[in-house]
């Protein structure tokens, strides 16, 4: 696939980083868009690509595009706006849409895309910031099976593991879930070592116990740390997995199932925002879980 021009919309830590990596392995950058016009630019620039004052010149300047948006209504504007969208021109193009939202909008876009003659494939990431720039992404793919035998090679550069999951809208369902129990997992870890740091005992020790124990869990890997150091530099942001617990909340009151333990992770995580704290990393869901940190 490394003839065939590659466009990203939304150039943020993910999308920007996905794009350094495919071009060090040789592909064409051939254009980026951002709501953030100059740092389309810069983009751009570094990258030797167009930066485009609009979306139909992003779908002209590319056979692959990928979006790496920030939640629904992105999603639904970059290819709906009345005017200007990236169905423009279309026939014929490959849409890889990387955003976690719902499973009904994948629907919805996949249909449009086929009623003007694109493919359209989701391709959900679990992973961080550091794997999108190294190509060792975790990526759930949905969509046509041959679509998708068609970009393999384009997802296998972006990614170490992947797994195709069938129909349009199962990979959001199943990313629906990893950030789901992901989350929980966070502010489980959030209050077992606020509860440990009030009773007193060293947490260094306390995350030692918890990793040979019942209490492991990636997440202990990845933000235990950060907790105890209140360094929350953002990684995943708190809005982000409020966004995303709603989304399986969601998901349950389709099935009619009642998720008592996403619920009270989500009302967590939307009081960060509350407090204004809606741009640190999820593991600032500790600053509602030690003693005297944010006390209301």
């Amino acid at each position: 696939m490394k003839d065939k021009r590659i466009a990203f919309v939304g150039i943020g830590r993910m999308g920007s980083n996905m794009a350094r990596h495919l071009k060090d392995q040789g592909y064409t950058i051939s254009a980026v868009s951002d709501v953030s016009a100059e740092l389309s630019k810069a983009v751009a620039d570094e990258l030797g690509a167009k930066a485009c004052s609009t979306l139909a010149e992003v779908t002209a300047a590319a056979d692959v595009i990928i979006t790496v948006v920030s939640d629904d209504q992105a999603m639904y504007d970059i290819f709906t706006n009345d005017g200007d969208n990236l169905l423009e021109g279309a026939s014929g193009k490959a849409f890889i849409n990387c955003a976690t939202i719902r499973p009904k909008t994948h629907i919805d876009l996949a249909a449009k895309s086929k009623e003007v003659g694109a493919e359209y494939l989701e391709g959900c990431m679990a992973s961080s910031i550091s794997q999108a720039r190294e190509g060792t992404l975790y990526l759930m793919v949905a969509g046509d099976e041959g679509a998708f035998n068609s970009s393999k090679p384009l997802l296998d550069e972006l990614s170490v593991n992947m797994r195709y999951t069938g129909e349009i809208g199962s990979a959001a369902k199943v990313k629906a879930l990893v950030n789901m129990v992901m989350n929980i997992n966070t502010a489980g870890l959030a209050e077992g070592l606020g509860l440990g740091d009030a009773l007193g005992l060293d947490l260094k020790m306390l995350q030692e116990v918890f990793s040979q124990t019942g209490a492991n869990s990636r997440v202990l890997e990845t933000d235990a740390e950060d907790m105890e150091d209140r360094d929350h530099e953002c990684w995943f942001s708190a809005a982000h997995a409020s966004k995303d617990s709603g989304i399986a909340q969601s998901l349950a009151e389709d099935v009619g199932l009642n998720l008592p333990l996403n619920d009270a992770t989500k009302a967590q995580y939307d009081k960060m925002i509350e407090k204004g704290l809606g741009e640190l990393d999820k593991s600032g869901v500790a600053e509602l879980t030690f003693k005297g940190r944010n006390e209301a």
